[in-house]
């Protein structure tokens, strides 16, 4: 009986000791994996944040657009040192004889919209600057291929054919026009349209829709107020027409000769369209017609250059399956459009 029990005994001894080892040898083990793990996190080098190169600007959510021009400089928006800014002066509430300041620079506006056309010429009408305008990004780039010498660009940013943004690419790439600065016309004036704007070249930005005060406070930032000294003061010349050769036409009456701009402007003001829906119409004898009294009164009044694309048009629409009129009607309404511009600050210099 004592001998059973002392087998027993020895075996429940076994029995603890062997789980004392299991629980020494886990808690080991345990221990063990902490020490690899604070290893491995001390030997871990430390990744620390890079810091932007440029500092990016704060709050761009709400910042202003003037603010926006100022702060973002991007390769292709930075100012050349043909295109520099002067400050702006101090003013009071501008009228529209203030524009008058600006007498004898050149403006380029490219806007589709007839409505916007009218009120920044209505604006500028009796300041003596030369207004050229484009109705779209297309007709932009066509008109500095023949004459670059602007003072301004402002650029509608949503056109049809060729938009604003494209339009600008386009102007940058060319070192012609570098001394040009291009002012964002747009009614947008979210922070990332602002960007986008400045982004591809332009300069500066106006809201539509326009105010007086902006626009004087754009034109003379980006103009020197030297232009009207470098730019030809004969009242009696024009790029567009010559007076003196209509003058001399009419047997120097001057009324007469007013007279008969004003009637040019009155009946042929639209003939590029009224052209254009004759053609579509194959009515190529009415055209014809049409064009043949425009080249004559175009001579007439001294517009030698509007006579010759009128007479291009009229021997190209004999044909108009070969296309070349297209061109040549493009030609015509941008040659008609800047003669009648002429003509109506000429009348009103009289």
């Amino acid at each position: 009986m004592q001998t059973i029990i002392s087998e027993n005994f020895m075996e429940i001894i076994g029995i603890i000791v062997a789980v004392a080892l299991l629980i020494i040898y886990a808690l080991l083990k345990k221990s063990e994996k902490k020490e690899i793990i604070k290893y491995q996190a001390e030997s871990k080098p430390e990744i620390k944040p890079v810091r932007p190169a440029v500092k990016p600007i704060e709050k761009i959510e709400e910042a202003k657009p003037e603010e926006l021009i100022e702060q973002v400089q991007t390769p292709e928006a930075v100012l050349p040192i043909n295109r520099k800014k002067r400050k702006l002066a101090p003013h009071d509430k501008i009228t529209k004889d203030d524009f008058a300041t600006f007498k004898g620079i050149k403006i380029l506006i490219a806007e589709d919209n007839i409505i916007n056309q009218k009120v920044i010429a209505g604006l500028l009408s009796t300041s003596g600057i030369n207004i050229t305008i484009a109705n779209d990004g297309q007709e932009a780039l066509n008109i500095l291929e023949n004459d670059s010498n602007f003072s301004i660009i402002f650029m509608d940013a949503h056109m049809p054919i060729m938009d604003g943004f494209q339009a600008t690419r386009a102007i940058r790439k060319n070192q012609k026009y570098d001394h040009i600065p291009i002012i964002a016309l747009s009614g947008d004036t979210a922070a990332d349209d602002i960007r986008n704007m400045l982004n591809v070249g332009m300069e500066g930005h106006i809201e539509k829709p326009l105010k007086m005060d902006a626009l004087y406070d754009i034109i003379y930032v980006y103009t020197t107020g030297r232009e009207s000294q470098n730019n030809s003061e004969e009242s009696h010349v024009s790029s567009e027409f010559d007076s003196e050769k209509g003058l001399e036409i009419c047997g120097g009456d001057k009324n007469f000769y007013l007279e008969i701009l004003s009637d040019f402007t009155t009946k042929y003001s639209d003939s590029a369209n009224v052209i254009q829906k004759l053609i579509n119409a194959s009515d190529s004898i009415s055209a014809n017609k049409m064009l043949l009294d425009i080249s004559g009164v175009a001579a007439n009044i001294g517009a030698d250059d509007l006579h010759e694309i009128a007479v291009n048009l009229k021997n190209s629409i004999s044909n108009p399956t070969d296309l070349e009129y297209i061109n040549n009607l493009k030609n015509y309404k941008r040659a008609l459009l800047q003669v009648c511009e002429a003509i109506k600050e000429y009348s009103q210099t009289k």
